[in-house]
């Protein structure tokens, strides 16, 4: 099964409204950005990738929790961040029972993840030194 497949069925398993919640938070991650992978990763985790890890995500008692691997680094002028704020790297948004999935606003923040993946990619390519070739010497 891909991990496309394994996503689609635990989606399909959670019959209340996390479900929904769920299918509606991957529908908006995978809109943001047509090159975006999904992968299935630490032992039961969704994971949505381009360039680098975007974010992972969870449906938890009481909640659905999306993870966003680099969140510290972005600006979110919706505040749509609502939890793990005090970590170094990491900020999460948990939506719980009742909550709307603003698609435009969560599409946003994606890319801005996947702008800064690619900027840290830039980063290191420009930090590489070139390694300098030598002549192999000559048979006598």
């Amino acid at each position: 099964m891909t991990p496309s497949e394994t996503i689609d069925a635990l989606i399909a398993s959670i019959e209340d409204w996390r479900g929904k919640t769920f299918a509606a938070v991957r529908k908006a991650i995978l809109a943001a950005d047509k090159e975006i992978v999904e992968e299935w990763k630490w032992m039961g985790s969704p994971v949505w990738e381009r360039d680098g890890m975007i974010a992972v995500g969870n449906a938890h008692k009481g909640k659905v929790k999306v993870t966003f691997a680099h969140g510290a680094h972005l600006a979110d002028p919706d505040g749509l961040f609502n939890a793990e704020l005090e970590g170094n790297e990491r900020r999460a948004i948990d939506f719980l029972e009742g909550d709307k999935v603003d698609a435009g606003k969560l599409k946003a923040l994606v890319r801005s993840a996947i702008d800064y993946n690619q900027s840290k990619l830039k980063k290191n390519q420009a930090t590489k030194k070139p390694v300098a070739k030598t002549a192999k010497p000559k048979k006598a």
